[in-house]
């Protein structure tokens, strides 16, 4: 039972990061979808990065 408690408190601290990517309105579409990918395979120390550095590229508004 410890061990399956263990393994849900992992998960969950595994999925936030990219629950929190997901909803962010700093990044859009591609550059968003690179973030969560970056996040699956290289774990938090890409959503440190993410806090850090998005969005990449600035944005433009128009008029």
């Amino acid at each position: 039972m410890f061990s399956f408690l263990c393994g849900v408190i992992l998960f969950v601290g595994w999925i936030i990061p990219i629950i929190l990517i997901g909803v962010s309105n700093r990044t859009s579409g591609g550059e968003k979808f690179a973030w969560i990918l970056a996040v699956i395979f290289v774990s938090w120390f890409a959503w440190v990065f993410y806090l850090l550095l998005a969005p990449l590229k600035s944005r433009r508004y128009s008029a």
